[in-house]
């Protein structure tokens, strides 16, 4: 056969073309819209970058985001060589070889002594926008064979793969709103306008969003909090408590049930359990949820029937639902109604993408649909799609025995940042045996490495996003050549993963420079080989003179019968691991409210931890604020601007207060991702931002018991005012 990524994968930029100051096509990865962009490079300096609208996705539209790609190549701070940690605790650069050897024989002796077990491994969000990093990741795990495996799906996207993996037989089997076509979108816990369409890639994402109500459409939000979403696109918006959307999706299928609005014929043709699930619903009448969601009756009712009399509609709900108390039941409801209402693999409803490069057999056959397969030693939580909840880390870590975590290697991520209790983890970092990263910055987790491995620029790389173009509202593919060259003595993800797994691996690393020659681009070869048994039969080399992407038309109905991989290739209306948590659900409805709860938020220059040291991401006012309704603040006798204490079960932080009605009574709402101050000698711009991170309030003992999920959105807490400091100080150090 022959392989057409050689040519479409240059071993390097030309030097000729790099001269050139004309804007060169390139997608960005930072977020799931996929924007393309217009990137003017000279010299290998990249000069501008604009929104592309000749690109058959985006169609133009960019966020801040984008343009800050040439920031961070050029960012002082990011890190362009090896380091090794020295007895005193400052770094000094080494060679390539040097680290990899060190850390392979650390490795291995740890291994050796306590068991494979011994070694964690953390996988970070960024790893799922790179192919390279992705396949990099999957190759390392094999090498380590560690059952300690941890991902930030944990606090984000496991209910809804789970989910997915309950009704379809296929955690990867996500529809998503047909936006361009829907005349009804009802929004459960996200925040479109922002995130760019979490796992709903929305290129153009605000024509898109806007386009359903400027058509006629009903955009019908619920949420805590009026969203950027509600202020651009919704025709309606009813605020509901965290934790409420699977009672609210319960009763909306206890009203169409009660009406008899369900084909129940056709359903069975597609789905089995409806009994089970119409039994479930019975429990759930609107008037029994109304007080305790804070949605009336009437319009639980109407919209339900609204959802039933309309053909082209779709619920859609993410990452506010996936973290609430709730998340797996959530996701699971939402697969429910749409199948229950005919509004599933139909136009304008909830589809399935048709993705070039189907990841989806591969990933079956690599991870499986299983869960539960082991569980964590300390407190026995359940593995799913072979990575333990993240919540576990600081225990595993602390806890003598056979299977304590002595060592961890962190890809791509700050789970000190990230994870519930971070400053438990951040203490449990300081005593592993080895600690190795593989990173862009000396961030909050890093600069606890023994070890720390510098990664290229994407645009020194080059990306086809797997993943998240199985993801989008429209069928599209696109491929991004290397642009540039690597900027100092960097490697991408997938040459530091596979050289550290054939390094570690008996028997092949004494052929180490052959083998790795030899796989240097695999990965392209990989999707190459994805593409051309694919349904469109393409290449990459095709791709890679398809600068603007090519366009595979709008999602198709009749997907279905090749998305559910379950043994009667019908859906699972009533899984019973999520019936069995519906007393709970009941129990819930009838306890008494928690004074005040803590929600998330996301700002359109944010992504999680990443950004903060870019200066046009980081300026502008704080936006690490608490925000708190009048009313709250009144009974607590505070005012807008003050500085106060946000306290839970787990510590404490302060924060600026910021007094504003978008909130709903009873709720507070701070973002995640800040609180850099103990990196600032190494992280300058984001050091100096104020906030401190909702990691140090966030319970990791708090989560929901299918799967482990944490519970980040309705964290009960306390607001006073502070009595010392400023809100970006942090309140106490962890080491």
């Amino acid at each position: 056969m022959r392989w057409g990524p050689a040519a479409a994968y240059p071993a390097a930029v030309n030097a000729e073309e790099s001269t050139s100051p004309a804007p060169r096509a390139f997608a960005c990865n930072l977020c799931e819209a996929l924007c393309g962009l217009h990137v003017t490079v000279a010299h290998d300096r990249v000069l501008a970058i604009r929104g592309n609208p000749d690109d058959v996705f985006s169609r133009g539209h960019i966020c801040p985001k984008g343009p800050a790609l040439r920031e961070l190549r050029e960012d002082p701070d990011r890190l362009r060589t090896p380091l090794r940690r020295r007895p005193d605790g400052s770094f000094e650069a080494v060679s390539w070889d040097l680290a990899m050897g060190e850390i392979a024989a650390r490795l291995r002796a740890i291994r050796r002594a306590h068991g494979r077990d011994a070694v964690g491994y953390y996988v970070g969000n960024p790893v799922v926008h790179s192919h390279r990093a992705s396949l990099g990741s999957q190759v390392l795990q094999l090498a380590l064979g560690t059952r300690n495996r941890f991902d930030p799906n944990s606090q984000d996207s496991n209910p809804r793969l789970f989910a997915a993996m309950q009704v379809h037989g296929d955690g990867l089997a996500m529809p998503v709103p047909d936006i361009d076509r829907t005349d009804l979108l009802i929004v459960l816990g996200a925040n479109p306008a922002v995130t760019g369409g979490s796992q709903m890639g929305l290129g153009d994402v605000r024509a898109r969003l806007r386009g359903v109500r400027e058509r006629g459409g009903r955009v019908v939000v619920f949420d805590p909090r009026r969203t950027e979403t509600v202020e651009l696109a919704a025709t309606e918006h009813h605020v509901i408590r965290p934790g409420g959307d699977a009672a609210l999706l319960l009763a909306m299928l206890h009203e169409l049930f009660e009406r008899g609005r369900i084909d129940e014929a056709a359903t069975a043709r597609i789905a089995g359990g409806l009994e089970a699930l119409r039994e479930a619903a019975s429990r759930f009448a609107p008037e029994r949820v109304s007080a305790a969601i804070g949605v009336a009756p009437a319009t639980i009712r109407e919209l339900a029937n609204a959802l039933a009399d309309t053909p082209r509609a779709v619920v859609y709900g993410r990452l506010g639902a996936c973290q609430s108390a709730f998340g797996p039941l959530v996701m699971w409801l939402v697969e429910a109604l749409n199948a229950v209402t005919g509004h599933l693999d139909r136009e304008g409803c909830a589809m399935f993408p048709a993705p070039a490069a189907d990841i989806g057999p591969l990933a079956r056959r690599l991870v499986g649909n299983r869960y539960g397969r082991w569980r964590s030693r300390v407190r026995g939580l359940p593995e799913f799609l072979g990575s333990l909840p993240s919540s576990v880390m600081a225990e595993e870590m602390e806890t003598p025995g056979s299977g304590q975590i002595r060592a961890l290697v962190c890809l791509a991520g700050n789970p000190v940042l990230s994870v519930p209790n971070g400053p438990r983890l951040e203490r449990a970092l300081g005593k592993l045996d080895l600690v190795v990263a593989v990173d862009l910055y000396l961030n909050e987790t890093s600069r606890h490495a023994h070890y720390v491995l510098p990664t290229a620029h994407v645009f020194e790389s080059g990306n086809y996003d797997l993943v998240l173009l199985g993801l989008t509202v429209r069928n599209v593919a696109r491929y991004s050549p290397p642009i540039v060259a690597r900027a100092g003595d960097t490697r991408d993800d997938w040459e530091i993963c596979s050289e550290l797994a054939i390094r570690l691996l008996p028997g092949v690393r004494h052929l180490r420079r052959l083998v790795l020659r030899l796989s240097r681009r695999l990965p392209e070869r990989l999707i190459d080989w994805l593409l051309r048994r694919g349904r469109y039969r393409l290449r990459l080399e095709r791709l890679a003179r398809e600068p603007n992407g090519v366009d595979l038309g709008p999602l198709k109905a009749g997907e279905l019968p090749r998305r559910v991989h379950t043994p009667d290739g019908r859906l699972r209306l009533a899984p019973e691991p999520l019936l069995a948590d519906l007393p709970r659900l009941e129990a819930w409805l009838d306890a008494p409210r928690e004074p005040l709860v803590l929600i998330g938020r996301r700002h359109l220059r944010d992504n999680n931890s990443w950004m903060h040291n870019l200066p046009s991401l980081a300026s502008g006012k704080d936006r690490a604020t608490l925000w708190m309704h009048p009313r709250d603040a009144a009974s607590l006798g505070l005012s807008d601007g003050v500085t106060v204490e946000v306290t839970s079960r787990t510590g404490s932080l302060r924060a600026r207060l910021e007094v504003r009605d978008a909130i709903t009574p009873g709720v507070v709402s701070l973002p995640h991702g800040y609180g850099h101050a103990s990196a600032r000698d190494r992280l300058r711009v984001a050091g100096a931002l104020p906030g401190e991170s909702v990691n140090a309030i966030t319970d990791e003992l708090l989560v929901e018991p299918v799967i482990g999920t944490s519970i980040l959105n309705g964290v009960p807490v306390s607001v006073r005012p502070a009595t010392r400091g400023r809100p970006w100080e942090p309140t106490a150090t962890a080491d």
